[in-house]
């Protein structure tokens, strides 16, 4: 689909272009944007590999720990059909805090790990369970503590002030996760509504 839309934006962008006798303008656009691409990409490989080592060290310093204690008590209130003391929930944790400090080399390993513990408690094997979407739900909109992809980017494209988007992905972040919990608490709502219905 997404292929569709980016061959019909060419195609668009030509016919305007054949149209108005610009060709040549497209041609240039063409190229300069495919250069600036390289340039970012090529710049990106130092400022990541900076922002990620510096958070390696915080990770090593027990930042995410510190981090996964704080979430602890939160989480246990979204999962409470989790036993305590299960694995499913560590690693739930500890997904999340990498997460929020823009470690995400380091939180594919644990959310897959989560997402495997929490299989073993569902009941119905072909269907994802209510705290499988919530864990989903978390995951993708994740609070972004330092949202280091968007930093380097903006530091590659030649920002003078980069970390001026935290405070701004923080707080469109905090949202995205609040609405995130609120669809998956709506959905796991009416889907019992509904059971309770059928039954």
């Amino acid at each position: 689909m997404l292929n569709a839309i980016w061959m019909g934006l060419l195609a668009l962008s030509m016919l305007f272009g054949i149209w108005n006798g610009r060709m040549a303008d497209i041609s240039k656009a063409a190229v300069d944007g495919a250069k600036a691409g390289v340039e970012i990409a090529i710049g990106l490989v130092g400022i990541m590999a900076l922002w990620l080592g510096v958070m390696r060290i915080g990770e090593r310093a027990g930042l995410v720990t510190a981090l996964s204690r704080l979430l602890h008590p939160a989480l246990q209130r979204l999962f409470p059909e989790i036993p305590k003391d299960h694995p499913a929930l560590g690693a739930m944790v500890m997904n999340l805090a990498a997460n929020m400090l823009g470690l995400g080399n380091a939180a594919t390993p644990l959310g897959l790990a989560a997402m495997r513990d929490l299989q073993g408690l569902n009941y119905v094997k072909d269907r994802a369970s209510d705290a499988m979407c919530m864990f989903l739900a978390l995951n993708t909109s994740s609070v972004q503590l330092v949202p280091t992809t968007a930093i380097a980017v903006l530091a590659a494209a030649g920002s003078m002030n980069p970390s001026a988007i935290i405070p701004t992905a923080l707080v469109a972040t905090t949202f995205s996760t609040a609405a995130g919990i609120l669809a998956a608490l709506l959905f796991r709502h009416f889907s019992r509504k509904q059971g309770k219905t059928r039954g």
